[in-house]
């Protein structure tokens, strides 16, 4: 049993390197954030930001729980992520809030912090399918 699970392990390992091999400098990067903790949202949110200033297009998605962190309501309990998303937007990337989310969760677009996007098919479409597009999810 070790020995397999020894031998998936490389077996991931080198896939993730050969194809990191493929990474162009400049290949756009979207970030999907599914979750309210803080922790999770503070590491997709600085990933992103490390790359972007890296050279890397950003788009940050937020869905399911991640709307909570992009609404006016959460100042109190994110202060910090909301700040990160502040600074991503102020450095030209691209936020997304999920619409059926934030209904889904009590929300309208005018609670959106500046600056986020609504998405839909064209918006969230643009960002995930732009050529060479590396996806990360948290």
């Amino acid at each position: 049993m070790f020995m397999k699970t020894l031998k998936s392990v490389v077996v991931a390992l080198l896939a993730t390197l050969s194809l990191s091999a493929f990474a162009g400098a400049n290949d756009p990067l979207f970030v999907s954030l599914t979750s309210d903790e803080p922790h999770r949202a503070t590491m997709a949110f600085g990933f992103g930001t490390h790359m972007n200033e890296a050279g890397h297009p950003l788009s940050v998605f937020l869905s399911d729980k991640g709307v909570f962190l992009g609404v006016k309501s959460g100042a109190d309990k994110y202060p910090d992520q909301q700040k990160m998303l502040a600074n991503i937007i102020a450095k030209g990337g691209t936020v997304i809030m999920c619409p059926m989310c934030l209904k889904h969760y009590g929300f309208t677009e005018a609670d959106l912090l500046p600056g986020i996007k609504m998405g839909g098919a064209k918006v969230t479409g643009e960002a995930l399918f732009k050529d060479n597009t590396k996806t990360m999810t948290w």
